[in-house]
């Protein structure tokens, strides 16, 4: 039963899909429903955006260039 803190829905998945899914799981000695939680926070943290709302920062556009200092600004500074 899912926890009250967690939202349930109902996910219709690729029987192949579902199959990975379940064979990475258990090589990761974790939970069908753990290892699609993770792979989902997985792909949420390669595009910027922090599990719980927040954005890291913007995400590049696709086939756009990686910044050389990820993480600094204009106004940031190096040093104390």
């Amino acid at each position: 039963m899912a926890r009250p803190d967690k939202k349930a829905f109902l996910l219709r998945v690729d029987p192949a899909l579902w199959a990975e899914i379940e064979r990475l799981a258990q090589a990761e000695l974790r939970s069908v429903n753990g290892q699609v939680e993770y792979l989902l926070r997985d792909a949420l943290a390669k595009r910027g955006i922090r599990a719980d709302g927040a954005h890291a920062g913007r995400a590049p556009a696709p086939g756009a260039p990686a910044k050389e200092n990820p993480g600094r600004g204009p106004g940031d500074r190096a040093g104390p």
